[in-house]
């Protein structure tokens, strides 16, 4: 056990030093250009400052622009090859953008302030905060808290902002890391983390973060 941990955290290490240089090497964007852009094609879906309405659109509204733009360029098709991150609506919506205007979008959604969720389940609030501030050491399972930090707001360029996020939103990605279906997290971080979660433990864990602020 004690092996599969240190394994563990070797990994978490490597991942972070390797997204501190990506993060050195990315450019600033501009908020006022990505304004327009974000409200007239992006809100429709995600509302106008990043405050989606619909549990199954994200929230974007303080997120970290770094981990935005690495989104939409994994949505983003290129040299003919399948894109990295499959969605049929955002690989059609972010075609468009070339990368300057997808950090402009970034940034513009990165300076807006976040209409944050709320846990609803009583019943599963032990569990979830469980497992997201101390994991499953039995599991080989790490606290979410590690990497999202103790109230979800991530760490820049490094690890995105969960806290507040729809429950029904956080829930799918889990299920979809650990199915397969989304693999586009460096070194299977997520998808290592999620094939250890139940559908129960995964609902519990989602709904706590939603009420993180």
């Amino acid at each position: 056990m004690k092996r599969s941990l240190l394994a563990l955290l070797c990994t978490l290490t490597a991942f972070g030093v390797q997204a501190a240089d990506a993060a050195k090497a990315t450019p600033k964007g501009d908020a006022a250009r990505g304004q327009p852009i974000a409200s007239a094609v992006c809100g429709a879906c995600h509302g106008p400052d990043g405050n989606s309405q619909l549990a199954v659109n994200p929230k974007l509204a303080g997120q970290h622009p770094e981990y935005l733009l690495k989104q939409m360029k994994n949505f983003k098709a290129a040299d003919g090859k399948q894109p990295e991150r499959v969605n049929a609506i955002m690989n059609g919506m972010i075609a468009a953008f070339d990368e300057g205007q997808m950090l402009d979008i970034a940034t513009y959604f990165g300076s807006q302030t976040q209409k944050g969720e709320t846990a609803k389940n009583r019943e599963t609030i032990e569990l979830g905060q469980k497992l997201y501030r101390g994991g499953d050491q039995a599991k080989g399972l790490p606290a979410c808290a590690a990497c999202h930090g103790p109230a979800g707001a991530g760490i820049p360029a490094q690890y995105p902002r969960i806290g507040g996020q729809f429950a029904e939103y956080t829930e799918a990605q889990l299920k979809a890391f650990r199915d397969g279906v989304r693999a586009n997290d460096p070194n299977k971080m997520m998808r290592m983390v999620a094939l250890k979660l139940t559908d129960v433990e995964i609902k519990a864990v989602a709904d706590y973060i939603a009420g993180l602020r």
